[in-house]
């Protein structure tokens, strides 16, 4: 009768399994060798596991001893391909040989020979264990140190994170670029998390599910934990930091997706120490909204639109009940057409020009001599924190106390991130690009006709106007139903200029000032709406 053999093959990691042969290469040798001692190969268990570890933790190593418990009567040989395949421990080599030696199992191995029981094969196979193992020790250390220097060098060398991804690159090796479109996902959620977009996390989770493709999915959903590793991951900010290495806030080598200050801002979001957000939608259809303020009881005018008369027609309106203009309705065209004949006046004189392009110059040198001081004074700043750095490593050698030890460390790490977010600030706080003469001109149409910039057509009109009302007026506009826009208190660039409105318009002289508007259906006194169709209120515009 021909001996029974089942085949054992190990490899260490997927990846020797996915890019290699290893697996395939040892049964086929395995079998060979079987053929050529007449054995019959009933069984093959592979794994993809360290040998370091526990066999009782190897899938395949588990399976195959589950399959001997199933046969006690038969006697099998265990096949492998090299010592270092059975086990790279030599505390768990000699308990697993004891395990197969208690199911009546024989070891055979290509590379080694296992002699009868004595005291001298037993020392020799120990010594093979203990080989195998140090040689894992070795490795893993080797692997270790060669890790902690590319990170030390910049280089991100753990799994690439979701929106980024491996690239080589010549001269520097595997290196982190963004892999869209996952990158804009990514960016998208820490940036709407930031400013508010997303109230909380579940609404991040929401968005990063609203992807199909995005990675971690099960049945459509993500586990919290995911977005919390996502949203806690300092990489994203070309940073690199890793407690196992002792690595804080170390500079990266590849290109950020978000900024720190934008990942510091979802951490205190997060923390719950972050204040609500300004919000940012104040319509697209009112260029007055937060800006032109009821004249009696001084509360920023709604806005609304009606149905009737076969059309739609824009109002705005005081919604304060205790006041006496409460309910009445202003047409748009009209009170954006008068503050517009204000916006007109402001026109500076051919001097005022020249002078301020003389002020310009002056503050644009001033400016580029401010940018270089703060440039020195950052990098003072960050000489005292390295320094600081210095004398805790210092402390840390000197110290065997191991509470201090880990104070000291946690002091290092605070420092790394200060010097980071420092470094960051004076990236932005760079010298002025570009000549005088190209950021003077854009400044310099502005000031000398505001009227162009607000007369601007397209889609853009409203975010213009806006635009042009902050920089011209210094706080918000009173507009009175019957006598039109009060007296705006003008921005100092125009009143510096000499700019001076038309007085008829400053005083609020009313019908005779007013832009002509067209005809719309004036809605009744206390209501926004005619009957027909109710009136779509928005919230004024907050402070």
């Amino acid at each position: 009768m021909r001996q029974k053999v089942v085949i054992y093959a190990r490899v260490s990691s997927r990846g020797q399994e996915t890019t290699g042969h290893g697996l395939s290469s040892q049964e086929a040798r395995c079998r060979e060798y079987a053929a050529s001692k007449g054995w019959d190969v009933v069984a093959s268990f592979p794994d993809t596991i360290s040998g370091g570890v526990d066999f009782m933790k190897r899938p395949g190593m588990v399976a195959l001893l589950s399959f001997l418990d199933a046969q006690p009567e038969e006697n099998f040989i265990v096949l492998f391909d090299d010592p270092k395949r059975f086990a790279r421990s030599t505390k768990y080599h000699l308990e697993l040989r004891e395990a197969l030696r208690a199911r009546g199992a024989q070891i055979a191995c290509l590379n080694f020979k296992f002699e009868e029981d004595s005291p001298e094969n037993e020392f020799i196979e120990t010594i093979i264990a203990a080989q195998g193992e140090l040689e894992r020790k070795q490795n893993g250390r080797q692997v270790a140190q060669k890790m902690k220097a590319r990170m030390q060098a910049g280089y991100f060398v753990h799994r690439a994170p979701v929106g980024l991804k491996y690239e080589t690159q010549k001269g520097r090796g595997k290196i982190l670029v963004p892999d869209e479109p996952l990158a804009g996902v990514i960016r998208e959620a820490f940036e709407g998390y930031a400013n508010g977009r997303f109230g909380c996390q579940a609404e991040v989770k929401r968005y990063l599910e609203s992807f199909p493709d995005f990675p971690h999915l099960k049945n459509g959903k993500l586990a919290q934990q995911r977005v919390t590793d996502i949203l806690t991951q300092p990489v994203y900010t070309g940073h690199i930091c890793s407690e196992r290495y002792g690595i804080n806030w170390l500079k990266a080598q590849h290109e950020p997706l978000i900024s720190l200050e934008t990942f510091d801002k979802v951490q205190e979001r997060r923390t719950g120490k972050a204040k609500a957000p300004k919000r940012k939608n104040i319509g697209n259809a009112f260029a007055l909204r937060g800006i032109a303020v009821c004249a009696c009881c001084e509360v920023p005018l709604r806005s609304s639109f009606t149905k009737g008369n076969g059309g739609t027609y824009a109002y705005y309106l005081c919604q304060t009940k205790t006041c006496e203009s409460y309910g009445k309705s202003i047409k748009r065209d009209q009170i954006e057409g008068e503050i517009g004949e204000i916006v007109k006046t402001l026109q500076p004189n051919p001097a005022s020009v020249r002078m301020l392009s003389a002020m310009f110059r002056h503050i644009w040198q001033a400016r580029r001599a401010q940018a270089a001081d703060v440039l020195r004074q950052g990098k003072r700043q960050i000489g005292q924190i390295d320094k600081e750095i210095d004398r805790l490593l210092d402390l840390i050698v000197a110290s065997s106390n191991t509470t201090a030890i880990q104070k000291y460390e946690e002091k290092i790490a605070d420092h790394e991130a200060s010097k980071a977010r420092l470094a960051e600030k004076l990236a932005k706080r760079s010298e002025p690009k570009g000549t005088f003469e190209e950021k003077l001109e854009p400044a310099i149409t502005f000031l000398t006709n505001p009227w162009k910039l607000w007369e601007t057509p397209g889609p853009m009109q409203i975010h213009l106007r806006r635009l042009v009302l902050k920089l011209a007026f210094k706080s918000r506009i009173k507009y009175c139903r019957d006598q039109g826009p009060r007296t705006p208190e003008i921005a100092f660039p125009f009143k510096a200029l000499g700019g001076l409105p038309d007085p008829k318009v400053w005083n609020g002289a009313g019908e005779g000032t007013r832009t002509p508007t067209p005809k719309a259906p004036e809605p009744k006194s206390g209501a926004s709406t005619n009957s027909a169709t109710p009136a779509r209120l928005s919230d004024p515009y907050p402070t």
